[in-house]
């Protein structure tokens, strides 16, 4: 019976050290949350300015101004587009085009074929 007594007695400082142990290593933890979710908050945000700036930056007006005050480009007339179709790798002898027409031509041999 004694030595439980002395076993209580030593277990009761060794178990409050742990007691304080936890809540110190509890509190770091709180801490390190804390500093995470306002990184992630600060993640957050940035990302929705990048959205709003691509939004920005991608806009058909300004794309077209850019194109034509920048790059001195214009658009074309759908008659002046020359759409080229390949049907397949294997018959890359018949490389077909639209004309302004809009009749498939043969750009190897140069004929017109009926649709």
């Amino acid at each position: 019976m004694r030595f439980f007594y002395y076993f209580v007695i030593i277990s009761i400082p060794f178990l409050l050290a742990m007691v304080t142990w936890q809540s110190a290593r509890y509190g770091d933890l709180e801490r390190e949350l804390d500093q995470l979710e306002k990184t992630q908050e600060e993640w957050v945000e940035n990302n929705k300015r990048l959205i709003a700036g691509i939004a920005v930056l991608s806009s058909p007006d300004r794309i077209e101004h850019i194109a034509r005050e920048e790059l001195y480009l214009e658009k074309k007339k759908p008659e002046e587009v020359l759409q080229i179709s390949i049907d397949s790798i294997d018959s890359i002898n018949s490389i077909d085009s639209i004309n302004s027409t809009g009749d498939p031509v043969d750009l190897i041999n140069g004929e017109t074929r009926g649709r």
